[in-house]
């Protein structure tokens, strides 16, 4: 099924999740966050973007293994196009290396892309769709979209990620999302709209 995904300007996308109690039955959840993720072109979805505060989020980096007509094949992003799973109660226990920028977007923040400076590894633990504890290490976009996605399960925005000044900047923007004032082609649940 897929849900309304809840706009920025939503309490419950700056409340820190609370885990998941170990074998809770999620297959249903799972499956439709992942059809909701799709039906928006989305490489990632967290439980506070359809309304749940535990958590839990999703990926699938395919899209980025998809090069344009026009660009040679790069083997790293190749490597995405196998990058679906699931998060369960994660935790994100290092994160090193170098600051690097990327334009990055939410589909709870629909419109706005900017550039985003995040560390280029990270060592997470975490339970897959099957109970199982993981302990991995990505680099590059997949620890990216990771990162980007635990930041909602803790209560952060992308934006939050961005210089005061250009907050400011946004500021208007951000307030017509959270309105409805926006153009999308999914669907999504808008917390100001005033009746």
């Amino acid at each position: 099924m897929i849900l309304p995904i809840i706009s920025y300007g939503a309490s419950v996308l700056r409340q820190e999740c609370e885990d998941f109690e170990e074998h809770t039955p999620l297959d249903k959840l799972i499956k439709d966050m992942f059809e909701t993720m799709y039906a928006a072109s989305g490489v990632g979805l967290a439980g506070p973007q359809i309304g749940v505060g535990n958590r839990i989020f999703i990926v699938d980096g395919s899209p980025f293994a998809e090069p344009d007509e026009n660009e040679d094949i790069d083997e790293e992003l190749l490597e995405l196009k196998d990058f679906k799973k699931v998060f369960i109660n994660p935790i994100i226990e290092n994160e090193s290396g170098d600051l690097w920028p990327f334009s990055e977007g939410c589909l709870s923040i629909p419109g706005i892309r900017e550039e985003v400076e995040r560390k280029s590894n990270i060592k997470i633990s975490y339970f897959d769709e099957n109970w199982l504890f993981k302990e991995e290490t990505y680099k590059g976009i997949p620890a990216r979209i990771i990162q980007h996605e635990y930041d909602h399960i803790e209560g952060i925005l992308f934006t939050d990620h961005l210089n005061p000044l250009k907050r400011r900047l946004l500021k208007r923007k951000l307030e017509d999302i959270s309105k409805g004032k926006v153009d999308v082609n999914y669907k999504m649940k808008f917390q100001n709209i005033k009746k």
